[in-house]
């Protein structure tokens, strides 16, 4: 049985800057209705644990990087107790929190419906492109080397009215707001991805069970979005080795 805190949140941290997480953290608990929020830090040392402590924030030190799809599943077996809805917030993320009150009304008008996630921008309030279209080997190549923009484009669902709700194939895994139940009974993220393609893989894994992902863009939030892969080439190598498993898991098509 549910106990009185309707929505809880996760937030996996690397070696963040603690004003940007601190914006995250206080978008998420200026919520009214009751809630918890957990930290899941994966630095290699626990001295943000100091920084951000807080009434409703549970802070849980991974001693290691374990990825950010593992982060998030390690409380998994806590929501059913605690949540009818939960968020996967990225760090870099701010928003108003009276934002949460309109996608859990839409979230309860559709028993069909998993998970929703808003219109996201950045800092220069610029439009993000986080509802796509299921990738294929060519298209994350163009997108990788920045060649024909017109192919990329179509993937990102240019050619709809972005100003109006629809469900995608798959949306960007910076802010997703799930039924509680629904994304137990999926295990949460496939854990054989470090970071990089989870999102998707769980989007397909949506389908699966006959459910939907709804894109919502009556409400908005700020990400950052600091496109690490294409800074790092650590991250590039990971991101492409996501990629590899992503495809052996699920072909080489949209389909």
């Amino acid at each position: 049985m549910l106990i009185d805190k309707n929505i809880t949140a996760s937030i996996v941290t690397y070696n963040e800057d603690i004003l940007e997480l601190q914006k995250s953290i206080n978008s998420f608990l200026g919520y009214a209705q009751s809630k918890s929020l957990y930290i899941l830090d994966n630095s290699p040392t626990n001295l943000l644990k100091e920084k951000i402590k807080g009434k409703n924030i549970e802070y849980v030190y991974s001693k290691e990087n374990i990825g950010f799809g593992r982060g998030h599943n390690r409380i998994l077996e806590k929501l059913n107790k605690e949540s009818k809805y939960h968020l996967i917030l990225n760090p870099d993320v701010s928003f108003n929190p009276q934002i949460l009150e309109k996608l859990i009304s839409q979230l309860k008008k559709d028993t069909q419906l998993s998970m929703i996630a808003p219109k996201i921008v950045y800092p220069d309030n610029q439009l993000q492109y986080t509802a796509r279209k299921y990738p294929t080997v060519l298209e994350l190549f163009y997108r990788f080397t920045g060649i024909f923009k017109k192919y990329t484009n179509h993937s990102e669902y240019r050619n709809y009215d972005l100003e109006k709700l629809f469900y995608p194939d798959f949306i960007q895994g910076s802010f997703m707001l799930f039924k509680t139940k629904d994304l137990i009974d999926l295990q949460g993220f496939d854990q054989r991805y470090f970071m990089y393609m989870e999102d998707i893989d769980i989007c397909r894994r949506i389908d699966q069970s006959k459910k939907k992902k709804l894109y919502f863009p009556e409400v908005q939030i700020t990400h950052t979005h600091k496109k690490g892969s294409s800074k790092n080439l650590r991250l590039f190598f990971i991101h492409i080795s996501s990629i590899i498993k992503y495809f052996t898991k699920w072909s080489f098509s949209r389909s």
